[in-house]
């Protein structure tokens, strides 16, 4: 085991953790407020409190699912790469950096998604 497979390993696991991290923190301690600092930020999330609320919530359960199922495919991916050369240990990891990174994304178009099946172009909520 080599030490650079030791910090791939690390880093692979990185976007994961934080996703969970970040995802916690958005789910149950949403930030009270709308603010253009810390939070789930679009132009829909910030219609009014009640979509604020919905969009940082929603986004921080989507990240923290994400986050706990690619925390364990990622850590087995790289475990396969373990006796390889420091290229290969290289390529593998910065494939499942991008990937993890890619995924992440996805949680804007399926927050954006959720809010307008719940609210309308105005924020008010709509009736199910």
């Amino acid at each position: 085991m080599s030490g650079f497979w030791i910090y791939s390993f690390v880093t692979a696991l990185l976007v994961p953790l934080i996703l969970m991290l970040c995802g916690y923190l958005l789910y149950y301690k949403t930030p009270k407020k709308i603010n253009g600092f810390y939070g789930y930020r679009t132009k829909m999330s910030r219609k009014n409190q009640k979509t604020w609320d919905f969009a940082n919530r929603y986004c921080g359960r989507v990240w923290m699912l994400m986050g706990s199922g690619m925390l364990p495919v990622s850590a087995v991916c790289m475990k396969t790469v373990m006796a390889a050369d420091v290229n290969t240990i290289g390529m593998w990891n910065g494939i499942l950096v991008t990937i993890q990174c890619v995924i992440m994304i996805l949680a804007v178009p399926l927050t954006e998604r959720a809010l307008r099946k719940n609210f309308d172009a105005y924020g008010i909520k709509k009736e199910q």
